[in-house]
C-alpha cells in the first residue's frame, strides 16, 4: 500500500521536476520474475527506475539508509527497498540470498552489477553476482541503462539539481550454464555489460570500479 501511494503521488512530482524519458518499457514482463541490471551513475537511480515502471522494482541497500536520517528511511521503505548490512562477512551471499528470493516469489529484482556507483561516468567491470543470480534461477536479465542522473545527483552532492533523466530498457536475455561455474559467471556477467554498454553508449572500463567509492 505504501508503495503504491509513493508511486501514485511521488511519480507525478519526479516527472515534473525532472521530466523523464523511458523507451522499452514493453521488454519487462507484466508478471513473473525478472532481473532488471542497470549502470549506476547516482544514488537516485534506485528513485527514477522504479517510479518509472508500472510494476515494482525490489532493490537492496545499505543498512545505514534504513536507519539514519527518517525521511530517507521512510523513503527506503516506502520504495520496496531492502536493508542489507553491508558490514557483515555474509553480506554478499545474503544479497543474493534475498535476491533469489524475490525472484522466486515472481517479482521484480534491480541490480548494479558495478557494485557501486561510477565515479567518472564510465561503465566499469560488471561483478559476477547478477550472473549467478541469472543462472540460480533462470530469471531473465534485462538490461537498463540511466542517464542525466549523474548530473541531478551527483556523487558528493546533497541536494538534487534540476535536469532531465533518461531511462533506456533493452531486450530480456536468458543464459544456461551453472552458477557454480567460475567460467559461465564471468562469460555472462561480461555478456550482459556489454548490453548496458550498447545502450548507454558508455566508455567501458575492463576493471572493477575503484574501490574509493564506497557507497551504494
Amino acid at each position: 500500500m505504501l508503495y503504491r501511494l509513493t508511486k501514485t503521488f511521488g511519480g507525478p512530482v519526479l516527472h515534473l521536476l525532472w521530466p523523464t524519458t523511458v523507451t522499452g518499457e514493453e521488454h519487462v514482463p507484466r508478471s513473473g520474475p525478472a532481473i532488471l541490471a542497470s549502470n549506476h551513475l547516482s544514488i537516485v537511480d534506485s528513485t527514477f527506475l522504479p517510479l518509472v515502471l508500472s510494476r515494482q522494482v525490489r532493490f537492496v541497500a545499505k543498512s545505514e539508509y534504513f536507519t539514519g536520517n527518517p525521511a530517507t528511511a521512510m523513503w527506503m521503505r516506502a520504495t520496496g527497498q531492502i536493508s542489507i548490512d553491508r558490514q557483515s562477512p555474509t553480506a554478499a551471499q545474503d544479497m543474493l540470498d534475498t535476491a533469489a528470493q524475490v525472484l522466486r516469489d515472481g517479482e521484480l529484482f534491480g541490480i548494479y552489477p558495478e557494485g557501486t556507483r561510477s565515479p567518472d561516468g564510465r561503465l566499469y567491470r560488471g561483478k559476477v553476482g547478477v550472473s549467478w543470480l541469472a543462472l540460480a534461477t533462470g530469471a531473465p536479465v534485462i538490461p537498463v541503462a540511466m542517464s542525466g542522473t549523474d548530473k541531478v545527483l551527483p556523487i558528493g552532492a546533497s541536494v538534487p539539481r534540476f535536469g532531465r533523466v533518461k531511462v533506456q530498457i533493452g531486450k530480456p536475455m536468458t543464459f544456461t550454464g551453472s552458477e557454480k561455474s567460475a567460467r559461465d559467471r564471468r562469460s555472462v556477467t561480461d555478456e550482459i555489460m556489454a548490453a548496458i554498454a550498447e545502450l548507454s553508449g558508455q566508455e567501458y572500463v575492463a576493471s572493477y570500479t575503484p574501490s574509493r567509492n564506497k557507497d551504494k
